[in-house]
C-alpha cells in the first residue's frame, strides 16, 4: 500500500503582497494547499529567495485575431477610421491558419511576460465569418497548459447596419463564445445596437464587454445608454467598457457625475494606454491631449477598472510585446501616477481585472489554482517603478517558463583601465 505525499511542490521563501515576511506555498494536484511559514513536508521545493510572487497577470482586452499585421500593410494610418478600414480590407483574406499563427505569437509573448488569464475580442461579421473564431477556439485549447483564454465575440463594424452579423454572433455564442461585445460608435443606430447586444447577453447568460466612445468629444456619448441597459437588465457587475476616452475629456464636475453613474450601474472600465495614446489627439498641432482615462483615480472612487493590451503591431497600435507589467509602467508614467499609486497600478493588471472578468478562482489562496509568477523584487512598488524581471511562471503548479537573469561579462582584469 502506497501513501500519497501531502504536497507535490513547495515554493519556499515567497514574499506575497499581503505578507510582511516570506512564506511557503504548498501545492497539491495543481492547487494551492497551504500558505504558511516554513512548511514541514517532504516535496519538490523551489526556493524563491524572498522575491515577490503574484497570481499571474490578467489581460482583459486584447485582439489576437488582428495582431501582427504590420508586415502586410502600409501602417501609416492616422485615425481610428483609417485603422478600421485597413483591417477590414485585410481580414477578408484571413484564414484560420493565419489567425492562429499570429495569435499564437502574441500568446507566447504574453506567457513569458507572466500573463495567466486573457480575454480576447474576436471580430464576427460576414467578411471574416467565423474563421477568426475557429482559430481562437483552437488557441484556447492548445495553450490551456499556460493560459486561460476567454473569447469575447463582437461586431467591430456595426450590427444593425451589417446584415448577417447577428446570425453569425448567435452561432458563435452557441459554439463556445464566453462573452459578447459591441461597438456602438460604428453603428448607424447605436442604441439599437446596444439593445440587441444586451438581449443576446441575457439570452446566453454571458457578460458584456463593449468598445465605447472612442474620441475626445464629450458633447455626446453612449455611456448613458450602457448604464441604463445595465440597470434595467440587473447586469451590474457584468458589464465593462473599453477605451472610454471621453471620460478623459470631462471637466471635474461632469467627471464626478459620470463616476457616480458608473458606480450605480456597476459598469467597469478598461483603459488601453497604447492604443488610446496612439490614436487620440493626433490632429492637435500643440499641447496634444493624452486621451487617457485615469483608471487609478476611478478606482479610488469605487469603480472597477483594468489596464490592458488591446492591439499589438497593427494599424490601431504599431507597438507591443504583450507585457502587462510594461503596460502598467507605461500607464503610470503617462497618468502622472505618484509613488503611492504604484500598488494600485499593479492592481490594474492583477486583482482588479480578475474581478472584472468575474474570476472566482483567482489569487494566492488555499484552494485556488497554483497560477503563479515570480518577480525579481522584494517591493511590489518596484515591480512598476523599475519593470522588475519576471523570473518564472507556473500554471496549475506546472512550470510554464523561466527567464534566467542576464549575465554581465566584465573586464578580465578589473584593475586595468582603458
Amino acid at each position: 500500500m502506497t501513501t500519497e505525499p501531502p504536497l507535490d511542490l513547495i515554493f519556499r521563501n515567497a514574499l506575497l503582497r499581503s505578507s510582511a515576511a516570506p512564506v511557503d506555498i504548498g501545492v497539491k494536484n495543481g492547487r494551492i494547499a497551504a500558505i504558511e511559514p516554513r512548511l514541514t513536508c517532504e516535496a519538490v521545493a523551489i526556493d524563491v529567495g524572498g522575491r515577490i510572487v503574484l497570481p499571474g497577470f490578467v489581460d482583459t482586452h486584447v485582439h489576437l485575431d488582428k495582431a501582427c499585421l504590420l508586415g502586410r500593410c502600409g501602417h501609416d494610418h492616422g485615425s481610428l477610421g483609417d485603422a478600421i478600414r485597413a483591417v477590414s480590407a485585410m481580414k477578408r483574406d484571413f484564414t484560420v491558419e493565419d489567425v492562429y499563427a499570429r495569435g499564437a505569437k502574441v500568446i507566447e509573448r504574453a506567457i513569458v511576460h507572466g500573463t495567466t488569464r486573457m480575454r480576447t475580442h474576436v471580430e464576427i461579421d460576414p467578411r471574416i465569418g467565423l474563421r477568426s473564431f475557429e482559430a481562437m477556439k483552437a488557441l484556447k485549447r492548445d495553450y490551456a497548459w499556460a493560459l486561460d483564454l476567454s473569447l469575447c465575440v463582437f461586431p467591430q463594424e456595426g450590427l444593425t447596419n451589417d446584415p448577417g452579423t447577428e446570425e453569425l454572433l448567435v452561432q458563435a455564442l452557441r459554439d463556445g463564445g464566453d462573452v459578447i461585445g459591441g461597438c456602438p460608435y460604428t453603428d448607424t443606430a447605436p442604441n439599437a445596437h446596444l439593445e440587441r447586444i444586451f438581449d443576446l447577453a441575457q439570452e446566453f447568460d454571458v457578460d458584456v464587454d463593449l468598445h465605447l466612445d472612442f474620441d475626445l468629444d464629450p458633447s455626446w456619448w453612449h455611456l448613458d445608454e450602457v448604464c441604463r441597459q445595465s440597470e434595467r437588465r440587473n447586469y451590474q457587475g457584468r458589464v465593462a467598457i473599453g477605451h472610454a476616452t471621453k471620460l478623459s475629456a470631462l471637466p471635474p464636475e461632469r467627471l464626478r457625475a459620470a463616476t457616480a453613474q458608473l458606480a450605480k450601474a456597476g459598469v467597469a472600465v478598461t483603459v488601453l494606454p497604447a492604443t488610446d495614446l496612439y490614436l487620440m489627439g493626433r490632429e492637435a498641432t500643440h499641447n496634444a491631449p493624452r486621451g487617457l482615462t485615469l483608471a487609478h483615480k476611478l478606482v479610488g472612487e469605487g469603480i472597477l477598472c483594468s489596464v490592458a493590451t488591446n492591439n499589438v503591431l497593427n494599424p490601431f497600435t504599431p507597438f507591443g510585446d504583450a507585457s502587462l507589467l510594461r503596460m502598467a509602467n507605461f500607464y503610470a508614467n503617462v497618468a502622472h501616477a505618484s509613488v503611492a499609486d504604484f500598488d494600485t497600478c499593479l492592481d490594474l493588471v492583477t486583482e482588479l481585472p480578475a474581478r472584472l472578468m468575474n474570476l472566482t478562482d483567482y489569487g494566492i489562496k488555499v484552494g485556488n489554482p497554483a497560477d503563479l509568477v515570480v518577480l525579481d523584487t522584494q517591493d511590489s512598488r518596484f515591480a512598476i517603478a523599475e519593470l522588475a524581471d519576471i523570473v518564472m511562471g507556473f500554471k496549475n503548479g506546472r512550470q510554464t517558463f523561466e527567464r534566467p537573469r542576464a549575465t554581465l561579462f566584465g573586464r578580465s582584469d578589473p584593475s586595468r583601465s582603458v
